[in-house]
C-alpha cells in the first residue's frame, strides 16, 4: 500500500478517535443541553474541544503552514458547531428522542457529517503535502 494511502487511513482513524472522545467522553451538560441555543457559550466550548485536538491528526500529516491550520480550525469549528445547532434544532421540531426513529435519523446524519468534515481536513492536509 503506497505510504499516502497508510497516512490518510491513520489520520482518519486519528480524527475518528477524537471525535468519540470529544463527543462521548469530554462533552458535559452544560455543553450538550445548550448546543440548540445559537451563540450559547455552550456549544462554543463544544466545538472549541474538537478543534483543540484535531491536530493530532497533524502527527501522521502534517499542514504546510500554520496559516492552512488556522484555516482548518476555523472552518472545523464553523462546521462543527453548526451541525450540532442543526442536530438539536430538528430534535427539538420533531419531538426527538432515543425511543423515536427521528432522533437516530439525526444522530446519524450529524456523525456522518462530522467524519465527512474529517474527509476533508485530511483532502486538506494531502492537498498541501503535495
Amino acid at each position: 500500500m503506497p505510504k499516502i494511502a497508510i497516512l490518510c487511513l491513520a489520520a482518519i482513524a486519528i480524527l475518528m478517535i477524537k471525535h468519540t472522545v470529544a463527543d462521548f467522553f469530554l462533552q458535559t451538560p452544560f455543553q450538550y443541553c445548550n448546543k440548540g441555543t445559537y451563540g450559547h457559550p455552550g456549544g462554543f466550548v463544544h466545538a472549541g474541544i474538537h478543534v483543540a485536538l484535531t491536530p493530532l491528526a497533524y502527527l501522521v500529516l502534517a499542514p504546510a503552514s500554520l496559516m492552512l491550520a488556522l484555516w482548518i480550525a476555523l472552518g472545523e469549528f464553523v462546521v462543527h458547531y453548526h451541525v450540532d445547532w442543526a442536530k438539536e434544532q430538528f430534535g427539538r421540531r420533531m419531538k426527538a428522542t432515543p425511543q423515536t426513529a427521528n432522533y437516530w435519523h439525526a444522530l446519524g446524519l450529524d456523525q456522518l457529517a462530522h467524519g465527512l468534515t474529517y474527509v476533508g481536513i485530511v483532502a486538506a492536509l494531502v492537498w498541501a503535502m503535495s
